[in-house]
């Protein structure tokens, strides 16, 4: 194990420094606060990669209240997911990807001057412009507490969203800010 502490320039920096010290064949990102639902996580997406000889794998999310880590305020599946989704801000829950390290090395690491859509930049490379091999895991693997940076309040979701534009657009894809937005609109079917 290596710990480092230094400065860095944001949060994507930080990660990026961390990918580039991993000695791992393959990456997640559990971020402060998140935890894995269980002890074997890490056994089942190692044996999921090895069986499919996916690029990479994702699976489902619990967010839980802050002060209850017990008590689910909302359940993220990557189910339905598919790449063409992105456009409209659309990807799978980032804390559940794991990814093969040689994609950083061949399709590049996390843009570090974007504020909070990095990881769906990011995503937008990997899934949709590079049509990366991905499996599903159907069980939430990653448990997060509420309030993180891209959903802490309605400025954050406003930036995310014009950036998810953004990355939409220097990858090629088509996007506004209305199909952005729609997913919000959606996201509230998911409760009903």
């Amino acid at each position: 194990m290596r710990w480092i502490s230094e400065p860095d320039a944001g949060l994507y920096d930080a990660i990026n420094k961390g990918i580039r010290i991993a000695t791992g064949d393959a990456i997640g990102l559990l971020h402060a606060d998140d935890f894995y639902t269980a002890p074997d996580v890490l056994e089942k997406i190692a044996r999921l990669l090895q069986r499919t000889e996916a690029d990479a794998v994702y699976a489902d999310v619990r967010f839980v209240d802050q002060t209850a880590p017990d008590r689910t305020v909302r359940y993220v599946s990557g189910r339905r997911f598919r790449p063409w989704m992105m456009r409209y801000g659309f990807m799978p829950p980032h804390p559940s990807i794991f990814c093969r390290r040689a994609l950083f090395e061949q399709l590049g690491y996390y843009r570090t001057d974007y504020r909070i859509s990095a990881d769906h930049e990011l995503m937008i490379r990997f899934l949709w412009k590079a049509g990366i091999r991905t499996a599903y895991l159907p069980e939430a693997i990653v448990t997060m507490r509420t309030g993180g940076i891209s959903t802490r309040s309605a400025r954050s979701r406003w930036i995310a969203s014009r950036e998810n534009v953004r990355a939409c657009r220097e990858n090629g894809i088509y996007a506004n800010l209305p199909m952005q937005l729609l997913k919000y609109g959606v996201k509230v079917f998911e409760y009903l």
